[in-house]
């Protein structure tokens, strides 16, 4: 390990990013070095652009995907290497925005009745119930379902934030019947190797396996079961900085973007046209002679 990858894993622990985050940042700078072929610290501005460019053009990634790479690079020269370059020596690309594709209330019973594996189908009828990232759901534990006040505690979430969630009696049902049957002790959702919960790959399988056993088009990942719970919340007249709280978002901006895709409370807006006035009837036009 070089001097600079242990000052940069120092800089991050210290700065208590996510362990995800700390992976990703260091995957990301070291193919950066490898690509030039030399320390990042004899880097500079025009080598950054020229990876963003072989990025861009050469591996054709989309814009979402080369974020992180950004993220990294900044952290290393502006935190780690202390160098005082501007945000046009980081250029972010611009991200187009689309919509989530929301799943209807008949899709998602649908979609639940095409699980045949118990633990499965808990899993994912959890990360929809409560609105929960695929990461959170893996990571709860057993200790973490409160009966008493009907909520579920999220621990360390995203932006190592905790939170609670609305426990629904339904879900609780559906939750023991689980617990009674694997007998969980310590994560909810124990994994096949003893002590780890079960991996997000193995969550995002069973969906794309419900998915095509459901016969639905829609695309389906346990992301669109959280999309879902935020849209159908907000079509039920839900607050939205309720909503905010309930999903964990740090913004209000984020959890307003579901208003987008809320078609029973946008698309239900009258349109200005009803508001014309109705036209008079067009007379009836004597029927043409026939000549032949």
């Amino acid at each position: 390990m070089t001097p600079l990858r242990q000052r940069m894993m120092h800089d991050m622990e210290i700065r208590n990013l996510a362990e995800n985050t700390q992976r990703s940042y260091l995957l990301q700078v070291s193919s950066f070095a490898r690509h030039f072929r030399r320390s990042p610290e004899l880097l500079g501005p025009e080598e950054i652009r020229a990876w963003l460019v072989y990025l861009r053009e050469e591996r054709k990634l989309a814009p979402g995907s080369v974020g992180p790479t950004i993220g990294a690079l900044r952290f290393l020269y502006r935190v780690t290497l202390k160098r005082d370059w501007s945000d046009e020596d980081f250029p972010l690309p611009r991200k187009p925005v689309r919509l989530p594709v929301i799943l209807s209330l008949d899709e998602i019973t649908t979609f639940f009745e095409s699980i045949v594996s118990l633990r499965q189908r808990t899993i994912l009828m959890v990360a929809y119930a409560a609105g929960l990232r695929v990461s959170e759901v893996v990571h709860l534990k057993v200790t973490d379902i409160d009966s008493k006040r009907m909520v579920i505690r999220v621990n360390q979430g995203k932006n190592r934030k905790d939170r609670y969630v609305m426990l629904s009696p339904r879900l609780l049902e559906i939750l023991r019947t689980y617990w009674h049957d694997a007998h969980p002790r310590d994560w909810l959702f124990p994994g096949d190797i003893p002590g780890r919960p079960i991996t997000r790959e193995a969550v995002a399988l069973a969906c794309r396996v419900a998915r095509q056993r459901s016969g639905i088009r829609k695309p389906i990942t346990p992301h669109s079961l959280r999309h879902a719970f935020a849209t159908h919340l907000l079509e039920a007249g839900t607050d939205v900085r309720r909503i905010q709280l309930l999903m964990g978002h740090r913004a209000l901006s984020t959890t307003a973007r579901y208003l987008k895709v809320a078609t029973s409370t946008v698309c239900a807006t009258p349109s200005p046209f009803d508001l014309l006035p109705h036209p008079a009837p067009t007379p009836a036009q004597p029927p043409a002679p026939e000549y032949f």
